[in-house]
């Protein structure tokens, strides 16, 4: 082995704690960046992998007259399309009388598979599989009997539970829908044998596309083609709806036909009767009482057959639902929730990196300072520049590339398997982790340049120098008066120790900077995984406590029902007070840009609206009254349209009524997109009367039952369209935090340890740095706690200085962080807790106290001789 060989071997043996210490902080850069970049493709492959195990659909179709053979042979005319025909419905069933999807099972289905959690799938007729759900959340267990209400119409009402399961379909633990009967919420899921469902005909159709199977659901390629798909479906299935709409109509005609036939015998036959007796009686007599009753009974007749005939056309009358993926309760969340994970894996891991390869950077540096000596002796001995270099940069590069493997391979195969044990909102997933390969080619990129760049720049810029002048030790920096200095009383009151800890934080001061950066760093990665968590939940905390007053949203089915709905009410001892309002879905147009979904409000009475919604300015307790003219609109639209107060946006209603309106003031808001108006407003817009259509409910605190019981009793007297508790919208967007928190508790973890292998390395250093200058301290007879204070003074100052610096960075880093995880739906408001300062600080300064100890146990055992021994 070369000598120079066997140097760098030495070398390592010998500071092998420094070595490690290097291997150690890249690994942990590397870790979190390959990690967390990893964890959002994973979480996405890991769905799509389940799916494609379980077959879901990729358009799932809605009919209201059923659907025949005929109409799977017409969605197969689609390239590449699979369509399969189900029974389904909502029912009613439970000890509960809870809403439930009810699904025909086909022990034949090829698509949206179920999967068994317990027990086994139904084979006999009286058998029932359940949702997970009901075992979990609602108690069910095997063996038990589930009984359906007799509405449902069922072949037969109870069942026997054989097996739970989870579907394709509910990938949110959390929800399933919402329908219009029951409370308005499905509680889960069910499967019995499909010949026990009394249906005419199937009603769902699902459709899946075998082409798109290996996209990822939530990528632009998919969304894209199923868009596409739909519209050529949609025009396979124009004609079709008139088509099935005849059959279906011509059906039930032919029954009413047949009624009306022989009413029609029947009434002709009073006819007669009455035409006999007027002959008989010479006119004198035109009816019998007899014949009187008998012809009121025919007429009746007649307006019940009328009625059928007019059921009949509505009935008989095919709309078609589409839905893709998007539209499967949880779907949207978990694919939001996965691109949150990935916008913080844009910003978190790579700050994370750059800290740490700020700390390698300085590591190499001081390592090969150190050597100067050796590097002196090799260039007298003839070794050539090149060669020299090889041995340090040979050095750095080792240390650099095992780093970037250990953490690669530990952050690439179990961070993502971390977070997606961790999912548990979701359904378990089949995991699957790729190896990042572009993420791992950046993270050796950027760690050659934080190791054996360094090596390389500080190697050749000490070999520039001649082998005597490299030989001898380095010039300690002279000392320079301070600015503390200056401020005679302010020095003149510190002690001889103060004043040394003070001269020597600004004698070093590319320390002094890479300490107050490190601890900085390190705080403000701490504070951010709070911050971001904070700053989620506050969205709906925020928004629900502060500026939604009310507690409940009724849309009634007409301005009739109204009165029955308040009657409902006020029977209720949770109910308070209520407000009119006009409400609609539309959409807002502006700059070519467009936001859909959006709630339009108009209050009947602006006054009391105030107390039920408030309205103020953004950032600002500045509050806003209806205008006259204009419209107010909510702070997300503004975002996303680029508009300001007195701009136009173009409003369409849902019945396709558009208005241009200005804008007059932006309202605060975190969930939801909302546009106000005032009735002459409304009014001078769209030319007519606000028709007030729903109500603003205030309610004491209710309990989930309770409000499904609310629910339940608005619902079943057909008076309600729907009913939305803000409660439930609070708990969606607390899902929403909730599900991020495993990722930010190893954010939280993992910069921990970094800023403790910071902190504890740079102290090294600075040991190191000054040996001799603390031998002599030493020897001039200072206590070992002295000595130790000598140096950990310097570290407390530049901690405290770095624990504020971090609140500045953990606060602008929280806030870019949550602007690129927002959604269209959702802001996410800038806020950390206390407890999140308190506990960065409280990490560091405990960080601190164990370095302190550590440094101690070294001081301890110093050899002072071979300190102060000349390098001469």
């Amino acid at each position: 082995m070369k000598p120079l060989t066997k140097n760098m071997w030495r070398a390592i043996k010998n500071s092998l704690g420094r070595f490690i210490a290097i291997v150690l902080i890249i690994m942990l850069g590397v870790l979190i960046f390959v990690g967390v970049k990893a964890s959002g493709p994973s979480l996405n492959d890991s769905l799509s992998k389940t799916l494609l195990n379980t077959k879901l659909s990729d358009i799932q179709v809605l009919s209201t007259t059923g659907f025949d053979k005929k109409d799977i042979k017409i969605a197969e005319k689609l390239s590449d399309a699979k369509a399969e025909a189900v029974k389904f419905e909502y029912v009613l069933a439970g000890k509960d009388k809870s809403a439930v999807a009810l699904f025909g099972y086909q022990s034949q289905q090829k698509q949206n598979k179920l999967i068994l959690r317990s027990g086994r799938l139904p084979r006999s007729k009286n058998e029932i599989v359940l949702d997970n759900r009901a075992k979990t959340k609602y108690g069910y267990k095997l063996g038990q009997t589930f009984t359906f209400l007799k509405s449902s119409n069922l072949k037969q009402r109870k069942y026997k539970i054989v097996g739970f399961a989870d579907s394709p379909m509910y990938i949110d633990n959390t929800e399933r829908g919402t329908t219009d009967i029951g409370d308005g919420t499905v509680h889960f899921f069910a499967y019995i044998p499909d010949n026990q469902m009394n249906l005419d005909s199937v009603t769902l159709l699902n459709i899946r596309l075998d082409s798109l199977q290996k996209y990822s659901s939530f990528g632009n390629h998919y969304q894209d083609q199923i868009n596409k798909k739909i519209i050529q479906l949609k025009k396979l299935f124009k004609t079709r709806s008139k088509i099935r709409s005849s059959q279906i109509l011509n059906k039930t005609l032919s029954v009413i036909e047949g009624k009306q036939k022989q009413l029609n015998q029947a009434k002709n036959e009073v006819d007669q009767a009455k035409k006999q007796l007027v002959e008989k009686s010479g006119g004198l007599v035109k009816t019998t009482p007899k014949l009187d009753q008998q012809e009121k009974r025919l007429n009746v007749q007649q307006k019940k057959l009328s009625g059928l005939l007019k059921k009949a056309n509505q009935n008989s009358k095919t709309v078609y639902t589409w839905q893709t993926r998007e539209d499967l309760p949880g779907f949207s969340t978990y694919g939001d929730s996965s691109d949150r994970i990935s916008a913080i894996a844009n910003v978190f891991p790579a700050f994370f990196f750059l800290i740490a390869a700020l700390i390698t950077f300085t590591t190499i540096t001081r390592m090969i300072e150190e050597a100067r000596g050796q590097i002196g002796i090799f260039k007298a001995l003839g070794y050539s520049k090149f060669s020299i270099a090889r041995n340090y940069i040979g050095y750095a590069l080792m240390a650099g590339i095992a780093g970037t493997i250990i953490g690669a391979l530990i952050g690439n195969n179990f961070l993502p398997r971390i977070v997606l044990s961790l999912y548990k909102n979701y359904i378990p997933l089949v995991a699957v982790v790729k190896f990042q390969w572009g993420f791992f080619a950046l993270s050796i990129l950027f760690s050659l340049i934080a190791t054996t760049g360094a090596a390389i720049i500080v190697v050749f810029n000490e070999l520039s120098e001649k082998p005597a002048a490299l030989m001898q030790p380095k010039s300690p920096k002279s000392a320079k008066k301070i600015l503390l200095e200056k401020i005679n009383p302010l020095w003149s009151s510190l002690n001889f120790k103060q004043k040394i800890s003070y001269r020597n934080l600004f004698r070093y001061k590319s320390r002094m900077f890479m300490t107050i950066i490190g601890i900085a760093g390190g705080t403000a990665l701490i504070l951010t995984g709070f911050g971001i968590q904070n700053s989620i939940a506050a969205s709906g905390t925020r928004q629900f406590n502060e500026l939604t007053k009310y507690q409940a949203l009724i849309r009634l089915k007409s301005a009739k029902s109204g009165n029955r709905v308040l009657e409902t009410l006020q029977k209720n001892k949770r109910y308070k007070s209520h407000v009119d309002i006009s409400s609609d879905i539309g959409k807002i147009q502006a700059n070519g840009k467009q936001v859909s979904d959006t709630g339009i409000y108009v209050p009947k009475e602006n006054s009391r609206f105030y107390q039920y919604v408030n309205l103020r300015r953004v950032n600002s307790n500045q509050k806003i009254t209806l205008p006259k003219k204009g419209v107010v609109i909510t702070q997300k639209i503004a975002a996303v349209l680029n508009i300001n107060v007195g701009d136009k946006i173009r409003i369409t209603t849902s019945s396709g009524i558009k208005a241009q309106a200005e804008v007059k003031a932006i309202a605060e808001n975190f969930v939801g997109n909302f546009v106000y108006m005032s009735q002459s407003s409304y009014t001078k817009l769209f030319s007519h009367k606000a028709n007030s259509n729903s109500f603003l409910i205030r309610l004491k605190t209710q309990t989930e039952k309770q409000r499904n019981q609310l629910s339940n009793n608005l619902i079943e007297k057909d008076d309600v369209l729907g009913v939305t508790y803000s409660e439930d919208q609070k708990n969606t967007v607390s899902n929403m935090s909730s599900s991020l928190i495993p990722i930010i508790l190893i954010l939280i973890l993992l910069s921990g340890i970094l800023s403790f292998a910071v902190l504890y390395n740079l102290t090294n250093i600075n040991i190191s740095e000054r040996i001799r200058e603390l031998s002599t301290v030493k020897v001039l007879g200072f206590y070992d706690k002295e000595v130790t204070m000598y140096v950990v003074r310097e570290n407390i100052v530049l901690t405290v200085i770095g624990i504020f610096a971090g609140y500045i960075v953990g606060n602008l880093l929280t806030w870019y962080i949550l602007q690129q995880a927002e959604t269209d739906q959702v802001i996410f408001p800038l806020t950390i807790n206390l407890f999140g300062y308190i506990a960065s600080t409280f990490l560091m300064i405990l960080f601190t106290v164990v370095v302190m100890f550590i440094t101690h146990q070294r001081l301890k055992n110093i050899d002072m001789v071979s300190a102060l021994k000349s390098n001469e």
